[in-house]
């Protein structure tokens, strides 16, 4: 019942609160706020098909991305959400959707016990394994990052504008050039992909003549980049 679902998500909520912080907990209030008020708007628009595979597969898409950008801001909707980020605490490098898969298949597996229609059971199965997919596939490409590498014989130029101009730090190495065996500076910036064009424009601001490498990174820690599995 709706009693005994409120209760859970307290209880939940309260575990929460003590291991994840209260931010965790405010953020996720204001989740279950957001997808009550919309599931109650959208109740009121048509189906967009009455297909049930394909409402299937396209609604465990969109939900799937929705939890799993939910998840990337240390929020949660609610229920087994927030179990299953308790659960990641004790597991830290199980991903969150494979772990949601498994809380998820055991809901699944005592309601086919319990009711016994095995249709609604494989259509369950088939949902929650595009859901777990979609969070961990938008979580990784959330994650993905840019590692740059700029010579240069005006790194310490640059360096001072990056600085001061941008949250990124720089790290400064001397190298030599293998042709013309002149002393060169060598700088790693760590960026995000939505930085790329302004830091671009900045270092040909300085030196229109500087060599750039851009590598993608899959995981940085630290210095403003937030990394949730």
């Amino acid at each position: 019942s709706s009693i005994s679902f409120a209760v859970i998500n307290i209880v939940l909520l309260l575990i929460g609160f003590k291991l994840l912080g209260w931010k965790f907990v405010l953020k996720t209030i204001l989740g279950v706020g957001a997808l009550s008020v919309f599931m109650e708007i959208l109740s009121y628009l048509p189906s967009a098909t009455d297909n049930l595979f394909l409402a299937t597969c396209f609604g465990s898409i969109l939900y799937g991305a929705g939890i799993g950008i939910t998840l990337v801001f240390n929020a949660s909707t609610g229920g087994t959400d927030i179990l299953g980020r308790l659960i990641q605490i004790k597991f830290p490098h199980f991903p969150i959707g494979k772990i949601l898969l498994m809380v998820d298949g055991v809901i699944i597996a005592i309601s086919f016990c319990m009711f016994g229609k095995i249709d609604l059971t494989l259509f369950g199965i088939i949902s929650l394994a595009i859901i777990s997919f979609t969070i961990d596939y938008i979580i990784k490409a959330l994650n993905i990052s840019k590692l740059a590498f700029i010579i240069s014989e005006k790194g310490e130029e640059i360096t001072r504008l990056l600085i001061s101009t941008s949250p990124r730090g720089v790290t400064m190495v001397n190298v030599k050039g293998g042709y013309t065996m002149e002393d060169k500076k060598m700088l790693v910036c760590a960026l995000k992909n939505s930085e790329i064009p302004e830091f671009q424009r900045k270092i040909k601001e300085v030196d229109n003549e500087a060599f750039v490498i851009y590598s993608e990174s899959q995981q940085i820690v630290g210095n403003g980049f937030y990394v949730y599995k």
